[in-house]
């Protein structure tokens, strides 16, 4: 029996040295136009976030739409947003890595680099959801010299400082150690003593042998296997921020598994949007993120979008069977009721639009998987407003209900964070290496049939 023919991982008939050529390319020259007038933009939006912050620092939290009954606004949903999308970044790595899927080696680097900068957005958000974020050093368990200042480890806002923390470090060593090997790589070519000394000290001082390699497989085998039972437990635990409320909506013990699936769902999403950017802004990556390589991150958000459309339909079930005519209530009010549009724009995004998937042609198409990325992004921001804002809106008491009073504060920190996010990307992809050489040249001969040219 004839083995099936694999697909090539990296094409254009790549030799070794054309990989590290192109690979450095973007760090080496002058950078093009397109890279400046996005960077000049998301600068422009970080300036304007960081002004906004200030103001609602100095004036505080009323600022923004939060008021009773709701007093969890566009913070905590925004939070729970970026967190998601820095989900994807650990998957591709770490679960990926020892699974032994080769095809992760070209886009691992980015999407571990998008998860570091989705992890530092969010975590702006409970440090100034606080309202005094001058205070914020009480969340840290620090020895209790000072009277009975210890912090409640009762509160579910208090695991997520220590899970996100935790995951926020994790991914951070992961991504560095994975870097060091190139880091080598670009000092070796440095014409500059500047750019050769900053990226020795980088690289750690390695030198490529076998002992080093032999300590860096180990280490990333070891941070890899830390990082996939992370993935899992970050996500759950924001999940607990809601589900150990006893708030009908909220109280429910599906939350875990349909906030990681979510999670994973809105961070491939992610990546095919920065991936694309990528291969617009440096077409010589086109032959490391091939066309391949998106069909099956886009097969995986179609997965995912199937159980978080299964988790949105078992949701009213369980209303129903459990007859409790308060959840009934919430489930009805949360689709009907006066934020119902948002519900429809949730389900629309996230259940009906990636559904377009299962046409192989939609699925190695650039443009309709971009646009489906941004729906996807779309949909998982209003599934998190239509969680929080629902089930707080209208609860137990009739002459309790209210309705959220949006205000230009909250959009202006929705769109700010993409700011910051875009500003920290666009430098990372200027100043390390976006994809991984030192893990792309050994899959650059799967799927050929010819021995690759010797420089």
């Amino acid at each position: 029996m004839s083995q099936m023919k694999r697909n090539r991982l990296v094409l254009g008939d790549k030799t070794l040295k054309d990989i590290t050529d192109d690979i450095c390319a973007p760090l080496e020259r002058f950078p093009s136009k397109g890279w400046v007038a996005m960077f000049l933009g998301a600068k422009t939006l970080f300036l304007f976030y960081a002004v906004i912050l200030g103001i609602i620092i100095a004036t505080g939290i009323g600022l923004l739409g939060v008021n009773h009954p709701i007093g969890w606004g566009t913070m905590i949903i925004t939070f729970v947003f970026w967190i998601g999308i820095g989900h994807a970044g650990t998957l591709i790595s770490a679960i990926l890595f020892l699974f032994r899927q080769k095809w992760r080696t070209s886009v691992a680097r980015t999407a571990e680099a998008m998860t570091v900068f989705a992890v530092m957005t969010a975590g702006l958000f409970p440090l100034l959801h606080t309202g005094r974020p001058w205070l914020d050093f009480w969340l840290f368990p620090y020895p209790n010299q000072r009277g009975p200042l210890w912090v409640n480890f009762r509160s579910p806002l208090l695991w997520d400082v220590f899970a996100v923390s935790t995951y926020a470090t994790v991914s951070m060593v992961f991504w560095y150690i994975g870097l060091v090997p190139d880091f080598a790589t670009i000092k070796d070519r440095a014409k500059n003593k500047i750019r050769k000394a900053v990226y020795g000290a980088l690289s750690l001082g390695w030198r490529g042998t076998t002992r080093n390699w032999s300590h860096y497989e180990m280490l990333y085998l070891l941070l890899a296997g830390l990082s996939t039972p992370l993935v899992l437990s970050v996500h759950t635990i924001v999940s607990f921020d809601f589900a150990v409320a006893g708030l009908p909506g909220w109280h429910t013990t599906i939350f875990p598994p349909y906030f990681v699936a979510g999670a994973i769902f809105s961070g491939f999403a992610m990546v095919i949007t920065l991936m694309t950017l990528v291969r617009i802004g440096f077409p010589q990556f086109k032959d490391y993120i091939t066309i391949d390589h998106m069909e099956v991150m886009n097969k995986i958000i179609m997965t995912t979008g199937l159980m978080v459309g299964y988790a949105y339909g078992s949701e009213f079930f369980i209303a129903w069977y459990s007859g409790n005519m308060y959840e009934n209530f919430v489930f009805k009010n949360r689709a009907f009721g006066p934020y119902g549009w948002s519900y429809w724009i949730m389900v629309t995004c996230n259940v009906i639009i990636p559904q377009l998937f299962w046409v192989k042609k939609f699925r190695r198409s650039i443009p309709i998987m971009f646009v489906v990325s941004i729906f996807v992004n779309i949909g998982m921001w209003f599934e998190r407003y239509v969680i929080t804002v629902t089930s707080l809106h209208r609860d137990f008491l009739p002459s309790n209900w209210g309705q959220y009073a949006w205000s230009f504060y909250d959009a202006a920190v929705l769109f700010g964070s993409f700011g910051m996010f875009l500003t920290l990307f666009l430098l990372y992809l200027r100043l390390f290496p976006a994809i991984s050489i030192a893990e792309v040249k050994p899959v650059l001969n799967v799927g050929r049939d010819t021995k690759p040219k010797h420089h």
